[in-house]
């Protein structure tokens, strides 16, 4: 795991902040798609190399040259986010503990967060406000929720999670979430709603793409068994409100990925701070 010293202004950089449009790729009719993640949360499902990750990717790849957020990855293949690993506060892989220690970590940064915008009469956290955003990215929700580790480790794994899904927007600590398994037991009907943005990539079933999208969608035209398994990164985007649109997600190749992280690694290399003195997020290891 890796920790990065709160860093004042970042030295050199693109200037991007959490708070502007991220793109993440265009519409079907060539038009460029953007979305506001630090007030939302995204969830991302369908069947395997259907192009979550690349959707990962491009919101990881703005995290990272933005100069207000810090990077929470949690994937248990290691590979899909680990290029991002110099650049994230914690790199958690296939370690239910670690990933628990972590979750819970962030739920005292949220309730801190909150105490502080009680006491100023606030009610969320703006770009005014000097706080990072912090961006927790999970790779594979099914791992950690189904998989790894003892039942009662995968019960508080979800529940920590809908507790950060639930609340952490307003506190500056979105999270964006895929799964290749998209079914009721993986994404409750509880969870999903909590997603301000949903993103079904192709699946196998009607029955799938509505458990992503939300009920009704597939038999009104809108399902993403309709994306041929040849057209990776097409997926149904669905915003608060909204109906679906298809899109298709901007692809980054590995080189690109790594060019990114290494530029990211350096504009945020470590800034004198007062010996001493803890970060909120070290505040809480």
């Amino acid at each position: 795991m890796a920790v990065i010293a709160e860093a004042a202004p970042v030295p050199v950089g693109p200037g991007l902040s959490m708070f502007d449009p991220i793109f993440v790729g265009i519409d079907e009719f060539g038009q460029p798609v953007y979305i506001t993640l630090a007030y939302r949360n995204l969830l991302a499902g369908g069947e395997p190399g259907g192009g979550k990750s690349g959707l990962l990717n491009c919101i990881a790849a703005h995290a990272a040259l933005s100069v207000d957020s810090r990077l929470v990855l949690l994937d248990g293949k290691l590979v899909e986010l680990g290029q991002w690993e110099d650049v994230a506060d914690a790199f958690i892989g296939p370690d239910i503990t670690e990933a628990l220690n972590v979750l819970r970590r962030l739920q005292v940064v949220m309730n801190n967060r909150y105490a502080w915008l009680r006491a100023h009469g606030r009610r969320k956290v703006t770009a005014l406000d000097g706080l990072t955003v912090i961006t927790v990215l999970v790779d594979e929700i099914a791992y950690y929720s189904a998989t790894v580790g003892a039942k009662q480790e995968q019960e508080e794994f979800v529940a920590l999670l809908r507790d950060l899904v639930a609340r952490g927007r307003a506190a500056g600590i979105p999270v964006v979430a895929a799964t290749q398994r998209p079914s009721f037991d993986i994404i409750p009907t509880s969870l999903r709603d909590l997603f301000g943005y949903r993103a079904a990539f192709r699946c196998t079933t009607p029955n799938s793409s509505n458990i992503v999208l939300g009920h009704g969608w597939a038999e009104q035209g809108y399902s993403a068994t309709d994306i041929s398994p040849t057209n990776q990164g097409a997926a149904y985007l669905i915003a608060e409100g909204g109906i679906p649109r298809r899109i298709k997600v901007a692809y980054l190749t590995d080189t690109q990925i790594s060019g990114i992280a290494d530029y990211a690694a350096w504009i945020r290399r470590p800034a004198t701070t007062p010996a001493g003195t803890p970060t909120e997020w070290e505040a809480v290891a």
